[in-house]
Formats: C-alpha cells, structure tokens, sequence
C-alpha cells in the first residue's frame, strides 16, 4: 500500500522487526489523526527512525516533523523550547518565539528521552495534550496546535511513576499506542543485513574501497550483544573503514 515507502528505511527482517513493522503498518491508518504514540526502547535501537516512518505513513507527511531530545535542553530553557517565549518573558529572551509545538502544527513532534522532564513541564505537557493548546513563557496568548505526539523513552515509565518522577496522568496520556522496539541482540538476524547497509554507507562517505567482511568479522559482529545497539554497530563500521588499511 501507500505506506511501504515509510518503513523501507528500517531495517528488520527478523521475527521481532517483521511483528513490529506489521504492527506499525496496522496502526498508520488510526495514526493519521491526533493519536499519541510512546516509542520504547534501549538507547541506540532507533526510536527517532521508528518515529520519522509513522509521521511519513498518513496525512501528514507532507507537513513539519519537529524532533526535541527532552535531556538535551537545559532544565530552565525547556519550557520555553517546547511552549515558545514571549519577548521579555526572562533574561535573554530578547524577542518572540514560537515553541517546538507551534512549528510542528500540523504535523508531527517527535519527544525523545521524554522521561528526564521535570514535573512543572509534565504538567505543562498534559495541559498541551488534552486541550491542544500552547501559552508561551510570559505570554497570556492561547494558541491552538494540532499537532501528533510521538514520545520516546529508554527507561520505564512505570518505574518513574513509582518513584514519583513522572505523573501517571501523563504517561497514561502518552501511552495510548505504545510501540516497543526490542534490542539488536533480540534480532541477530538482522545484523547482516544492517553491516551491509553501514558499510555502503560509509565506504561512500569516506570514498573508501572496502570489498567486505571477513568471515571472522561476519562471525564476531553476529555473536557480540550490542550494548550500544544499532547506533554502537554502526560506529564500529564506521571506524573500521576509516581505519581500514587499503593498500
């Protein structure tokens, strides 16, 4: 249908990857509105790529994806990263701006690492999800957003929410659709097929000439566990043809 060119990005042709692209493919038709998706998974294992294919799969693809990392943005500034500022709302803020909400109206904001957001911005969030509407810091404006969520997390919400971190509102909220993408050692199968995807890329970027893996590299790759996942198995590509001596 209309939406294989979404996921042909992700690499999966093992049992879990194939359920998860089967599940991914059933839910794009409900996806096309609001819904909110919560993307689970150990760092490195491809929540973002995971991400740009639902917005890719429906209506509005041709509109904004807009990706934050949540941990990324220092704890004073995320408010305002998210929700905008008005002009003089605190020091620096030397003009208006709109937030990641208001730039991705339309379309789709990505929410990585959505578990390091401290508890007034939770709220803030919540707020932003069930009315679809944004005021910015020190702006008494109410804007309208349309905007689908997809949050991401490496770390389990339940666990937060136990230990008072995250508020279980929000994370039921997030949770309507949740999408766990299992670790690379889960799915071996699918490490040929990405060493020779990493390894195309990289001998094209660094205009290498690398004719293959060695059966002991093939070998080695297979059985390692990938603490690092997807993201450690494409650094070591990368480095070996960096390193690799041509001549």
């Amino acid at each position: 249908g209309q939406d294989d060119g979404a996921f042909a990005e992700i690499i999966g042709d093992s049992a879990p990857m194939q359920r998860l692209l089967r599940e991914m493919q059933r839910l794009a038709p409900i996806l096309a509105g609001p819904a909110t998706v919560l993307v689970t998974g150990e760092s490195g294992t491809g929540k973002e790529l995971v991400a740009t294919a639902l917005h890719r799969c429906g209506p509005r693809s041709d509109e904004p994806f807009v990706a934050v990392n949540c941990a990324a943005i220092p704890e004073n500034l995320v408010e305002a990263e998210l929700f905008g500022v008005e002009r003089g709302a605190f020091t620096g803020a030397v003009s208006s701006r709109p937030g990641r909400f208001e730039r991705a109206h339309g379309g789709t904001l990505f929410l990585d690492e959505i578990g390091s957001l401290n508890t007034q911005t939770q709220i803030k969030l919540l707020r932003a999800l069930q009315e679809r509407e944004v005021e910015r810091v020190g702006g008494t404006e109410i804007r309208k957003v349309d905007v689908r969520i997809v949050a991401a997390t490496n770390e389990s919400l339940d666990n937060a929410v136990k230990e008072g971190k995250f508020r279980e509102d929000l994370l039921f909220r997030l949770n309507v659709f949740p999408v766990n993408i299992p670790p690379l050692r889960d799915r071996r199968d699918d490490i040929p097929p990405l060493m020779g995807h990493f390894l195309h890329r990289y001998t094209e970027l660094h205009e290498r000439q690398v004719p293959g893996f060695t059966e002991k590299a093939v070998d080695a790759l297979y059985e390692y566990d990938y603490p690092g996942n997807i993201r450690e198995l494409e650094n070591l590509i990368e480095r070996a043809v960096i390193l690799i001596d041509e001549d």
